[in-house]
Order: structure tokens, then sequence, then C-alpha cells
């Protein structure tokens, strides 16, 4: 836990919920022990996606599809998501709710590792979420800094790996050492990156929000 367990349940008392179809598919994710997106990060979601209002999302790591589905429906402008997964079990899952939710015209799942499937992809997205594999994220950087456009928001979810991030690696189990160190390195390269202009913010398990300078920046 980041934030002091009472304020977050207190904060997350006053959301006012989602549609029908994301409320069902959390109460399904909770009977599975499936990992989505937190209440916080699913309000900051909608926050960002009302003032930046983005036309090509790019989304690393779809899972059941949950957080891609939230982004179709509270973006308020016409909009296409790419989603990318890797794990075979989920893939399915993730193509089910995207028809259960009408959403399956403008979002579009791309299979594979996301090491082998951004480099492949061309044009440009205005708005990048990252909720993939953790260890990861140092390597996908480059990719992802090259597909974000000019003034576009990458946010990264879960980098703060509930406050232990703060630690000594030696502190952390020796089976999350990897994981930390590669997290570290994640938050420094994006924090003294030329590139972008970071935030790292406590909110859920810990995110950043980057924007690729322009001129004004």
């Amino acid at each position: 836990m980041v934030v002091e367990e009472r304020l977050v349940t207190y904060i997350n008392s006053l959301d006012r919920g989602n549609t029908e179809i994301l409320d069902e598919l959390e109460r399904e994710a909770k009977r599975s022990d499936v990992p989505i997106i937190r209440k916080e990060m699913q309000s900051f979601l909608k926050v960002m996606l009302g003032m930046k209002k983005p036309k090509k999302i790019l989304e690393v790591g779809t899972a059941i599809g949950f957080s891609a589905i939230l982004m179709a429906e509270y973006n308020p402008v016409s909009c296409e998501i790419t989603t990318i997964e890797n794990y075979e079990k989920r893939i399915g899952i993730a193509k089910k709710n995207f028809e259960r939710a009408g959403k399956q015209e403008i979002i579009h799942l791309l299979e594979g590792d996301a090491k082998e499937v951004l480099p492949s992809l061309q044009g440009t997205f205005d708005f990048i979420f990252m909720d993939a594999a953790k260890g990861q994220y140092l390597h996908f950087l480059p990719q992802v800094c090259r597909l974000l456009e000019t003034d576009g928001i990458l946010i990264s979810d879960n980098v703060l790996q509930n406050g232990e991030i703060i630690e000594s690696r030696f502190a952390v189990t020796r089976r999350k050492r990897t994981i930390h160190k590669r997290m570290r390195e994640y938050l420094y390269e994006l924090t003294h990156s030329e590139e972008f202009a970071t935030s790292v913010l406590p909110i859920g398990d810990g995110i950043t929000i980057s924007v690729k300078k322009g001129s004004r920046i």
C-alpha cells in the first residue's frame, strides 16, 4: 500500500462507479482473482481522457480487456485503441469482453510479445497506457517513445511496487530484485529524459504521467 489504507478507502467511497459492463467485469475479475487497474487509476484515467481527448490510444498489456474498455467507454471523442497481449489464456477472454461491451470495432488486439510487436507498429499515438510486465517497462521505453507523438501522454501503472521501490534491493525478496532494479532504472530514465516531462504520483500502486516534449516544454 503506497498511501495509507484508510485514506484510500475514503477516496474510493466517493467514486461514482462505472458503466454496467465495467462493473460486471470488475466483479468477475475479483471472483477469478485476475488483476485489473485499481479504482484510483480508473478515476485518474477518466480525468486524463477527458483532458486529452485522444484519438489514437496504445495500450501495452491487455489482460482481460478491462482498461481498454474503460478507455473506450470514457473517452469523450471517437477513437481507435490498439492493445497488446502475450498471455494466450487472457487473449480469448479479452476478445469476448470487447464483444460484450460492443467495442470490438474500435479496440484492436495484437497478439504477441510487446518487445516484438512494438517495433512493427507504424504511425504515432497521442495516448499510451503501459500496464504490462513491470520488469519490461525499461525495454519497451525506446519504442514507446518512438510511437508517442509530440505532446502525447504516456501513463505507466504499478511503478512503486506497493512502496517497496524505496527499499534497498537487498531488503526485498530475492525473486523481486530484478523487477525492483529495472523499475528504479525505468523511473530514473523517465524523470531524467530530455524527451519527457514526467511526474511520479502515489496513486494506486504508483503511476507516472509523462508528456513527450514539444517546443513549449
